[in-house]
């Protein structure tokens, strides 16, 4: 939320009407959750908006209700204060030992069922390491615990494919709309860990930090000019654009 309105929400709104579809349940009203969304943000110069939709109550068992009839949840948080030389100096990530289950139905979908990033993101507690890097059951690399991954060799801008697991966010949306713009040619792509090594640049996305350069990987150190400066710029005030 940048002052009183949320921001990409268009993109958020497109995610969770395809969520809803997967999941089945009956589509939100997205003029009403507009109007919810402003009441909620509200005087909030600047702070995170959490919208969870739930299918509603339910007996025992896993048989969802018939018919559906879902629940809103807004909440307002206040906005995390990352700090400058993450976006300056890079941060530092590391390899998850938890790994994430392959469920092709629900890939690329923000769901509830979270446990696996739980448990990764418990797994270090150092301050200068910012994030986890996970992998899948083939240990190819899909996201961070809470981001997604971008690496950049010469011109090409490669990002896992999210097609058996992983959340497809928003702004990595963004910066593969927008990569031909800056010279890049985005491609979807399995990385390993090797291809990560041998990369001449990483970075991480997500509707909240934006783009974050990576300065370290284990023992490979990046330098950060290799991401063009504009597309950070860009990205840096898209995310934060309203509607």
């Amino acid at each position: 939320v940048k002052d009183g309105l949320p921001c990409l929400w268009q993109r958020h709104m497109a995610r969770l009407e395809k969520g809803e579809l997967v999941l089945g349940f009956t589509p939100t009203d997205k003029q009403q959750l507009w109007q919810e969304a402003l009441q909620v943000a509200a005087g909030q110069t600047s702070a995170v908006l959490k919208i969870v939709v739930t299918r509603g109550s339910g007996g025992r068992g896993y048989r969802p209700p018939s018919p559906c009839h879902p629940r809103r949840i807004l909440s307002i948080h206040p906005w995390p204060d990352y700090p400058a030389e993450w976006y300056e100096k890079g941060i530092e990530i590391r390899i998850c030992e938890t790994r994430l289950s392959n469920q092709a139905q629900l890939a690329g979908i923000k769901h509830l069922n979270r446990l696996e990033q739980v448990l990764a993101r418990a797994e270090w507690d150092k301050p200068d390491i910012a994030e986890g890097l996970m992998l899948d059951q083939q240990d190819r690399v899909v996201c961070g615990t809470q981001s997604n991954l971008f690496l950049l060799k010469g011109d090409q801008l490669l990002t896992p494919r999210l097609s058996t697991t992983g959340v497809a966010g928003v702004v990595r949306e963004l910066v593969l709309e927008s990569a031909e713009q800056f010279s890049l040619k985005p491609r979807l792509t399995e990385l390993s860990v090797d291809d990560l090594k041998q990369s001449d640049a990483l970075f991480m996305t997500n509707a909240i930090m934006g783009l974050c350069p990576v300065v370290r990987f284990e023992q490979t150190v990046y330098e950060l000019k290799k991401i063009p400066p504009e597309l950070m710029m860009f990205i840096g005030h898209s995310y934060l654009a309203a509607g």
